[in-house]
């Protein structure tokens, strides 16, 4: 068989810029597939590759994995344009946190220059200022260090590229092997940063956004974190008892614009405000029991039911605005977990992680924190975040970090806009807090700032 007497050139992998297109040519038997390049609005490359098609070098396996490789080049190269703009975003929240700390240094200066003239005033400005500056400061080094490993990601990228652009006609002469196993590591590497990357340490919450007003002043909705692309549906749930029908709607759109929906009738009667939708199902706390159950909606059988041993249920153990909320189901980052309290914990907050498929708790861990003192609570990255009410003002006062067994106070405002939080859930699929406010279904943003360690990977 001829030997290949093309060079696999004009590889260009650089990261910011738009997606690929793919142009062939009218013969792709004879001729070569081609990813057209381009230019971003600032004038920077974006993704050129030059390959020949499959059937050029049928003799040769070598060719055919070379191409997968190139696929998985391109597929970091996605991936880290992701990384580099979510890192670069919250550098910039970091820069301006890094311009107050400096004008607080200016303050200082003016007091010691001036300390006879408003120094009751100008200290307590500094100290509010402070207080919300302070749990920012220990991170701000580490977040420019993230941003150096984003850097060296891209130039191992690069070196890739480079190194596939070197390769000569006698493609058994390169050292193939090696090849592939620097893109495996750095594969491994960029999935393990993308995964710190997803998580982090709430630090913000922002104002309300309300999203629609309907029902009574009690009820839970949702949308699926683990929904298909393209999946939006949104789930409905009025009432905290004596409520069998969740409603579906087709999209936010449509549960924002319409009242058109599907209605699911359940087996039985929820009880609280805890449900949530997980993988195509319903987890769902049933009316005066302990007993949690998976509804499956494609079958609309239940898939799973099982007790939770020990967990207080009708009102025995409830969030502060009562509803029979003694059961909160949650979802974040790592999976299914379900809040409660027991007698054993003299009605303390328990948090359990449970298998999505059994039902059985994984492993479980006991709080100092009063079930009933809780407004409502979330999970997000493995660490449950309480608020000191449901009306008023209120803030997310206490995190409990399960990886750590360790909890802390802290003091983050939440806008309850209408008075009254009945339902609040994290989603981690749209980094968001769905809340009941009232008769009011409203979303809140959240920052989390993430701390990606180059050592850790």
């Amino acid at each position: 068989m001829q030997r290949v007497n093309k060079l696999l050139s004009l590889i260009v992998l650089v990261l910011m810029g738009t997606e690929l297109t793919q142009v062939l040519p009218a013969n792709p038997e004879e001729s070569w597939q081609v990813y057209s390049s381009a230019q971003d609005s600032e004038g920077r490359c974006v993704c050129t590759v030059v390959a020949p098609q499959q059937t050029m070098c049928s003799r040769d396996a070598r060719t055919k994995q070379l191409r997968q490789l190139l696929e998985k080049v391109q597929n970091m190269t996605q991936s880290i344009q992701v990384l580099d703009q979510r890192t670069q975003r919250d550098l910039q929240y970091v820069v301006k946190m890094e311009d107050q700390l400096r004008g607080l240094e200016t303050k200082f200066k003016q007091v010691e220059e001036n300390h006879k003239q408003n120094i009751a005033k100008q200290y307590k400005a500094i100290k509010a200022k402070m207080a919300e500056l302070r749990p920012l400061i220990p991170v701000l080094e580490e977040y420019k260090a993230d941003a150096r490993l984003v850097q060296q990601f891209k130039e191992e990228v690069q070196n890739l590229t480079a190194s596939l652009g070197l390769l000569q006609q006698e493609m058994g002469a390169y050292d193939y092997d090696d090849l592939h196993s620097r893109v495996v590591s750095l594969e491994e590497r960029l999935r393990a940063c993308m995964q710190k990357l997803a998580c982090g340490k709430l630090t913000g919450i922002s104002d309300a956004i309300t999203i629609k007003t309907s029902g009574s002043r009690f009820g839970s909705w949702m949308t699926d974190p683990l929904a298909p692309e393209g999946d939006t549906r949104v789930w409905y749930m009025d009432g905290y008892h004596n409520n069998r029908f969740v409603r579906e709607y087709k999209s936010l759109a449509d549960f924002m614009t319409s009242d058109n929906f599907t209605s699911h009738r359940l087996p039985h009667p929820w009880s609280g405000t805890g449900q949530v939708v997980y993988n195509g199902s319903i987890y769902f706390n049933k009316f005066q029991s302990n007993m949690i159950i998976k509804f499956d909606f494609k079958t609309s059988t239940i898939s799973k039911s099982q007790r939770l041993d020990n967990a207080g249920y009708s009102n025995t153990y409830h969030y502060a605005w009562g509803g029979h909320s003694d059961i909160d189901l949650m979802v974040d980052e790592g999976g299914l977990w379900a809040v409660y309290a027991t007698n054993q914990n003299a009605g303390n907050i328990v948090i359990s992680k449970l298998h999505p498929l059994t039902l059985h708790i994984i492993q479980s861990w006991t709080t100092n924190h009063p079930r009933r003192s809780a407004g409502e609570s979330f999970m997000i990255c493995g660490t449950l975040y309480v608020t000191n009410g449901y009306s008023g003002g209120t803030k997310v006062y206490y995190a409990y970090h399960t990886n750590s067994s360790t909890y802390e106070y802290i003091d983050i405002v939440l806008q309850n806009k209408y008075s009254h939080i009945s339902m609040l859930d994290y989603n981690p699929r749209d980094r968001a807090l769905y809340a009941w406010n009232n008769g009011h279904q409203v979303l809140y943003n959240v920052t989390l700032f993430h701390v990606i360690r180059s050592e850790q990977l």
